[in-house]
């Protein structure tokens, strides 16, 4: 039940679902991600770990970025569940169109300067 739980309230935020959707669109550090999102770097960092917590996305630190992705669901058979059934969620969302179409221009090269 706890693990269940878990999954359901880490997608319970707006912010996280957005999350989950852009992750699905290509791995991001969390400047990326605060930056999509108009939120404080401490906001997305802390919606990334409860994902994380839930198994819904993994880490992966590469120099001196932490990259998320989606994770593969091995972690939480509900996360792997939810996972697989966002991908045809919220597509229509303006909130979510919003975010799919300025992704493109959001490059932690720009953002960092690196």
């Amino acid at each position: 039940m706890k693990s269940f739980i878990k999954v359901m309230k880490a997608l319970s935020d707006p912010g996280r679902a957005k999350i989950m959707k852009m992750l699905q669109q290509r791995v991001m550090c969390v400047c990326e991600i605060h930056t999509a999102l108009g939120v404080a770097q401490s906001t997305a960092s802390k919606h990334l770990q409860i994902l994380e917590d839930s198994g819904l996305i993994a880490s992966r630190k590469e120099g001196l970025w932490v990259n998320y992705m989606v994770a593969d669901g091995s972690q939480n058979p509900y996360a792997a569940v939810m996972i697989g059934n966002i991908r045809e969620w919220l597509d229509n969302d303006p909130e979510i169109k919003r975010l799919m179409d300025i992704l493109p221009g959001i490059r932690r090269e720009t953002i960092c300067g690196r």
